[in-house]
């Protein structure tokens, strides 16, 4: 029986709860193997400039420490210039064939997934899992949606990366928007606290 893996990837600039509620719903709803947490090396589409990749792959260590399906792909972050979610997939499906791929996506990345490097072939490759955000559904491009694709809807807490970002920058609460220990590992390295005016990042990144 072929392994069932979803791929969750992205900035995580910080991983705050929505990722690991998104997540833990993700490894239930799809009868998950495992959920294999991606961080982004260098992200095409992110108009702000990530923290260094050390210090996001250390808070996914952390959130994802104790459970044994959630694993820490460093893919993207070993792989120089841009990171494309389909050269990510061709990897691994080449290093682990037979196992079935889920690709876990937001709903804004779902909007703009016909922008995507080769979309089509990536459809091809993973059975999508998408975040809709509380009262809203996501509404893909027309030519995605007459493209033959699988998609899952799972449910997405309305919490922002940008938010987080900023509340962080102004001196404000963020005890319960992320875990408790990317919370202390932010206030020890000084992540954040520098953040430029008008930064904007895509909403619950």
């Amino acid at each position: 029986m072929a392994r069932r893996v979803g791929l969750f990837g992205g900035t995580f600039d910080p991983v705050h709860n929505a990722h690991v509620a998104l997540a833990h719903a993700a490894l239930h709803a799809l009868a998950l193997d495992e959920v294999r947490w991606v961080p982004t090396g260098h992200s095409w589409q992110k108009d702000h400039r990530a923290t260094a990749a050390e210090h996001r792959e250390a808070m996914v260590r952390l959130v994802i420490a104790g459970e044994p399906r959630f694993v820490l792909d460093r893919i993207e972050i070993q792989r120089p210039g841009p990171s494309y979610t389909l050269d990510t997939v061709r990897e691994l499906h080449a290093a682990e064939p037979g196992t079935e791929w889920f690709l876990i996506i937001g709903q804004d990345q779902y909007t703009g997934l016909h922008t995507w490097r080769d979309w089509p072939v990536l459809l091809g490759l993973v059975t999508l899992a998408v975040a809709n955000r509380p009262g809203t559904t996501a509404q893909p491009h027309a030519d995605v949606l007459a493209h033959p694709h699988k998609a899952v809807p799972l449910p997405m807490l309305d919490i922002s990366a940008t938010d987080i970002r900023q509340r962080v920058a102004a001196g404000a609460d963020i005890s319960q928007l992320v875990p408790p220990q990317v919370a202390r590992y932010i206030e020890t390295h000084g992540l954040y606290r520098a953040l430029a005016a008008g930064e904007s990042t895509p909403h619950g990144s």
